[in-house]
């Protein structure tokens, strides 16, 4: 099957000629023609299978179908929320990319970065808007923008904006939104949440599912590397070293490991950066953006910060601590074995870890393999001090409003 056969616009097609898309993905084949006879749609889809163009496509495609007036002010006809700022910015840059040779017209607005430009912006026009939900709320409170006329909805990773405790600002910004709409939720798991959620917005949807329930991708080899807690980041630059491994990701729990553990590599001699929501938007866009190029051999990173890294060919996912939700794990390791590549997820793992361990083994109904490094063997009169790793978690969990980006009390988050 080719993009063709989907019923999309030449103009469109030759958007994804030049990208280099010729063959749509599983995802893309099944929610491509429910998207165009305007039903609803639930799908569950794992990152890296294509789903931001499985819903982008065939709304730009709508979209042309029935364009707005070329007179007058251009109403926003679609809303896409998403979790993160690079996520929402990631979305829009594919829009802008697949729409070139259309004429709707898209943008993104997020936290971190000035309000007045995205006013501006808006007060334009425009066709597609994509957004984080807590700037989003912003900009209804300020009355910068209008949503009585959009007519497609878009909920993307769903089940992370629930997770960050998003479905109140959800709910305030569905009510604003005009009852009859065509609406697309898109969730890498079909958790209790989703479905409740889901129930109560989807009108007799459409059930797509392109991977195992919490399943990871087939084409990633995962290994556990049993370590002292102490010794965790003398392991990752041996086997950076030795390995010669480039483009790696690597995930703490907190912005404070990250930080420090990233300072530390790049002392020793690996070029690497950290990722978090404290940093400011322009030092996330620019570690990205060399980590994406291969001009940076290591980026250090959150889980909700890590959302929206969007890389075909990454060779190598590092979990220098384990999440304390099993679920994290399975979005982490999605960072590699993509679009056909091979992947490696390794995770670090201390006395401490071995409940968090147990609790992703019991997710994916496997044992990972596990083994030790010579000359980085534990000390077994080491005691787990499992309170340790709660204790972190929780002094620096984010809230929803600063995992979002909000700068309404000056402060920037992410």
């Amino acid at each position: 099957m080719s993009f063709a056969t989907l019923g999309l616009a030449n103009e469109i097609l030759r958007a994804l000629s030049d990208q280099g898309y010729t063959d749509p993905t599983p995802i893309q084949q099944q929610a491509i023609p429910t998207v165009l006879a305007g039903g609803d749609l639930l799908a569950a889809a794992q990152t890296g299978t294509g789903k931001t163009a499985g819903f982008t496509l065939p709304i730009l495609q709508r979209l042309a179908d029935t364009p707005a007036p070329a007179n007058g002010h251009r109403p926003i006809r679609a809303l896409i929320l998403a979790p993160t700022r690079e996520l929402a910015a990631q979305i829009e840059e594919s829009i802008r990319g697949y729409g070139k040779y259309l004429r709707s017209t898209s943008t993104a607005i997020f936290g971190g970065v000035g309000i007045n430009p995205q006013i501006e912006r808006l007060r334009r026009g425009v066709d597609i808007l994509v957004a984080t939900p807590g700037r989003l709320l912003d900009h209804l409170q300020q009355r910068t923008v209008n949503l009585s006329q959009v007519e497609i909805l878009v909920l993307d990773e769903a089940d992370r904006m629930l997770d960050m405790g998003f479905i109140h600002d959800i709910r305030r910004i569905l009510a604003l939104l005009p009852k009859k709409r065509q609406n697309l939720l898109f969730s890498a798991t079909f958790s209790n949440e989703i479905k409740t959620l889901a129930n109560t917005l989807l009108n007799s949807p459409t059930h797509i599912e392109v991977a195992r329930r919490n399943a990871p991708a087939d084409a990633v080899t995962q290994k556990v590397y049993r370590v002292d807690r102490e010794r965790k980041r003398e392991l990752l630059t041996h086997l950076i070293r030795q390995h010669q491994w480039y483009q790696v990701l690597v995930f703490t729990r907190t912005k404070h490991v990250a930080n420090r553990l990233a300072e530390q590599l790049d002392k020793s001699g690996i070029p690497a950066l950290a990722i978090h929501g404290n940093k400011s938007q322009n030092a996330r866009t620019r570690a990205l953006s060399e980590f994406k190029l291969g001009q940076l051999q290591v980026l250090v990173a959150t889980d909700i910060a890590a959302r929206g890294i969007d890389i075909d060919e990454l060779p190598h996912v590092i979990n220098f601590e384990l999440p304390n939700v099993a679920e994290d794990y399975i979005h982490r390791i999605g960072r590699t074995g993509r679009a056909g590549a091979q992947g490696e997820a390794i995770s670090l793992v201390c006395v401490d870890e071995a409940k968090l361990l147990t609790g992703i083994e019991r997710l994916l109904k496997r044992t990972l393999p596990s083994e030790t490094v010579p000359g980085f063997e534990p000390d077994p009169s080491i005691k787990p001090q499992p309170e340790l790793i709660m204790q972190r978690g929780n002094r620096m969990k984010p809230t929803p409003r600063q995992a979002n980006g909000n700068v309404r009390s000056g402060q920037r988050h992410g």
